[in-house]
């Protein structure tokens, strides 16, 4: 099944949430997150996680532009990849990032157009260089539910 299959132009919480998990099976991943841009703040709200530990929550609800992957993605509009996070000393993740027992990382900005919609992240549970190709194919991804992310 395509992550979009399931997806109606107003998605609700429970579509976003199979949403996440195909694309999570797509990417043969453990962990993902969903994250719409609230430009009234310029903050990144949590729409929907999977394997995230509940610790976390607090800390990933509402991610600052430029902290940690999600935001440094939303930042440079651009993916960024970590191949493994429990040993990444380039200070892009945040240091409880590593209680996601997540290694191989990637976050890539939901972009329509040029505007910021959002984030959409996986990750694996061992370390893993991503491909030019599945960075491709997650920012594809984005990009078609960038309207949707938006309009909600």
């Amino acid at each position: 099944m395509n992550a979009l299959d399931d997806l109606s132009p107003r998605p609700d919480d429970a579509e976003w949430s199979r949403f996440l998990d195909s694309a999570i099976a797509d990417f043969a991943c453990a962990t993902g997150t969903l994250h719409r841009l609230d430009p009234s703040d310029q903050h990144l709200k949590l729409v929907a996680h999977r394997g995230i530990p509940e610790v976390l929550m607090p800390v990933i609800a509402s991610i600052p532009i430029g902290k940690g992957i999600a935001g440094t993605a939303a930042q440079r509009l651009e993916p960024v990849e970590i191949c493994n996070l429990q040993t990444d000393t380039s200070g892009v993740a945040k240091p409880g990032a590593k209680q996601t027992n997540v290694q191989g990382s990637l976050a890539v900005p939901v972009l329509d157009g040029d505007r910021l919609c959002g984030t959409l992240g996986v990750g694996k549970l061992e370390p893993h260089d991503f491909s030019d190709a599945e960075k491709t194919r997650l920012m594809d991804l984005g990009r078609a539910i960038a309207s949707r992310l938006a309009a909600d």
